[in-house]
């Protein structure tokens, strides 16, 4: 197992991402825990030491379980992650109480990295309000070592993200991203990497590396590209060969909910095999052609927002709109959109197409808003 250096962690360079635990019957919220019990055995066995729980996993079950399973090793084997959940706003004003919660849960008297959840559009403002204090009591906890290193979670915007480190960036630790080569792009992962290496000096965690399985299986004819230039290696780690490419990336989280899974994975991680320029250039062509398979060719000019008359943030919106035609529904675009003003979702467009006038690609902007509109229901 590769190992990084992280103060004065060695931690796995995979870590056993506990939201997609095998469960009984599908049944999200009943984890099948003698099948559990048996994976973590074998990550532990194939030495990865970093597991990562939340909250909110399995329907709240995924703590208590990781609780009893890793009661049966000795609490200097594993590193313990675990989140506060702000992803729901009813919780802001519940910080310690929900805390000492995950403590019980988890059958422990420490977390080795704890993280606030997914910094994003829709709770940013409360995360940093001082009423709720949370930064505060988080803080407090790591000087009473409950906490061993702090960190955050995104899934928002590259402004987003700014607003949180301008705030408390100081005092992260790590930043867990969803990253893989077709983000890279696509949710502009690029620019997030960007901003967490260069700018912050934070290490990079990383969630989605096979962007929930999208990327463990490809067209015959881009599995033959791979091939080519790599015939021994599988689909799916070209996914983490990809993110061993970045000395920034410390842990790799990967759901496992077979043993095939962990078996892959722990045979990937035995060895870094970082792309070439020539290998991540070809990865990265094939995920500009998956993505203009669904997607408008939208450049980011902005040409298009002086001329309408809404005021609306077009680019943005068609991002997240190639983001949700492409993965065909999903979390992201509802999520950010959501938080928008009324007057500024897709919805608001009233199809003058003053844009269209002026776009350079030719796009029918009036006629993608109409359909994200109509997709997002808002």
């Amino acid at each position: 197992m590769i190992e990084k250096q992280f103060h004065e962690a060695r931690l796995s360079a995979l870590g056993f991402g506990c939201m997609r635990l095998p469960t009984v019957g599908g049944d999200e919220a009943q984890i099948d825990e003698v099948q559990a019990a048996r994976l973590i055995a074998r990550a532990m066995e194939g030495g990865i030491n970093y597991y990562d729980t939340a909250w909110g996993y399995h329907g709240g079950n995924s703590e208590t379980v990781m609780g009893r399973i890793l009661k049966n090793y000795p609490r200097d084997s594993f590193y313990l992650a675990d989140k506060f959940p702000g992803y729901d706003l009813s919780n802001m004003d519940k910080v310690d109480e929900i805390f000492d919660r995950q403590l019980e849960k988890c059958q422990v008297d420490h977390f080795d990295f704890y993280l606030f959840h997914n910094v994003c559009e829709m709770n940013i403002d409360a995360y940093l309000d001082p009423k709720f204090h949370i930064f505060e009591s988080l803080m407090a906890r790591k000087r009473a070592g409950q906490i061993r290193h702090l960190g955050f979670s995104t899934h928002g915007s590259l402004d987003t993200m700014k607003r949180f480190l301008e705030a408390y960036g100081k005092d992260m630790e790590f930043c867990q991203i969803q990253l893989n080569w077709l983000d890279w792009d696509l949710q502009d992962a690029r620019a997030k990497m960007e901003l967490l290496d260069f700018c912050w000096d934070i290490p990079v965690w990383v969630m989605e590396p096979l962007r929930g399985g999208k990327l463990a299986k490809l067209s015959d004819g881009h599995t033959a590209r791979l091939h080519e230039l790599r015939p021994d290696e599988s689909v799916p780690a070209w996914a983490f060969r990809f993110l061993q490419s970045f000395p920034a990336v410390t842990v790799t989280l990967s759901g496992m909910s077979t043993m095939d899974q962990v078996e892959d994975n722990l045979g990937t991680f035995a060895e870094e095999r970082p792309l070439s320029a020539q290998e991540l250039q070809t990865l990265l062509a094939i995920a500009d052609s998956m993505i203009g398979q669904t997607s408008v060719p939208c450049t980011a000019c902005r040409y298009c927002t002086a001329h309408c008359p809404q005021g609306l943030d077009i680019p943005t919106l068609l991002e997240l709109y190639n983001e949700h035609s492409f993965t065909g529904g999903g979390f992201l675009a509802p999520m950010r959109v959501g938080h928008l003003p009324a007057g500024k979702k897709p919805s608001a467009c009233v199809g003058c197409r003053s844009c269209e006038a002026v776009c350079p690609q030719q796009i029918k902007i009036s006629e993608a808003l109409a359909d994200f509109s109509a997709k997002l229901g808002l």
